[in-house]
């Protein structure tokens, strides 16, 4: 596992039913596993969900209103089995891309017994009104918010 500071490590549950029948985490919600991550390192979309922790880098969540988190893109690498555990896995998170109105997040999940790397990915959101569906670029303060956890792509 990463020790660059960049990273933010999240602990992501697995549930018995994400199992699918060759007994591992089924494809399906590996994604979901990823949108967790997210949500905790960078908060939920502004306006959504109640009161709850802070997020570690509060990017998606301290947005002006109307503003939208919007996947645009997924990238999914399966480099290992992840096997069910009763405990949560690791799920490492971090900026691989910063461009004009989108970002591009990186993650690496790893089996919370082995530590082995099993799933490398990415994922492109852009921020867009909610009214009128336009992007919007990001702001000073989110791309210095994202300064200090942009790192590598895990494709590179």
């Amino acid at each position: 596992m990463s020790s660059n500071p960049h990273v933010i490590h999240c602990s992501v549950g697995m549930r018995w039913g994400d199992m699918d029948a060759y007994g591992h985490i089924n494809n399906v919600e590996i994604v979901r596993m990823l949108e967790e991550a997210r949500v905790h390192a960078f908060g939920p979309p502004g306006g959504t969900g109640g009161p709850g922790d802070k997020p570690a880098v509060p990017l998606f969540s301290d947005v002006p209103p109307g503003t939208q988190s919007l996947v645009v893109e997924h990238r999914v690498r399966y480099v290992a089995e992840l096997t069910y555990r009763n405990i949560p896995a690791d799920v490492a998170v971090w900026i691989s891309a910063v461009k004009g109105a989108s970002l591009t997040l990186a993650y690496v999940i790893h089996d919370p017994v082995t530590r082995q790397a099993c799933v490398r990915a990415e994922t492109t959101l852009a921020f867009v009104d909610g009214a009128t569906g336009a992007l919007q670029r990001l702001t000073p303060a989110q791309r210095e918010m994202a300064a200090a956890h942009t790192g590598a792509s895990v494709f590179a």
